[in-house]
């Protein structure tokens, strides 16, 4: 079984920086895919990153270019830095895992989420 746990929200102001990760533990074997989602009041989830186990990486037009995801110490954490932040990037953020593919609707483990407040 795989396990995910977030860590790194908080507050901060429009303009500023947050560094999210993702505590990975159990059985990685049949990974193929680790992403980053968010959920806004109100709004349905988003993916805001994805990383596949070629490294290959893919973000919606609207965090392209300030969000990075990357994976470290042999998929044991990913993680998704975040910069140039704007109010409308508040949200709760969820690690994700897929055994299938890429795609926004393969995720199928989830982390418990982590609140990111940005003021403007």
């Amino acid at each position: 079984v795989l396990q995910l746990v977030e860590s790194g929200g908080g507050s901060v102001q429009a303009g500023g920086s947050l560094r999210l990760s993702c505590a990975l533990s159990g059985n990685t074997n049949r990974l193929r895919c680790m992403g980053w989602f968010r959920q806004a009041p109100g709004k349905e989830r988003e993916g805001v990153a994805s990383i596949n186990t070629d490294d290959a990486t893919s973000y919606p037009d609207s965090v392209k270019g300030r969000f990075t995801i990357s994976q470290e110490n042999g998929w044991n954490t990913v993680s998704l830095q975040m910069n140039s932040l704007k109010p409308e990037d508040t949200a709760v953020y969820y690690c994700a895992a897929s055994m299938r593919a890429c795609r926004w609707s393969d995720f199928g483990v989830w982390g418990q989420g982590t609140q990111v407040i940005v003021s403007s």
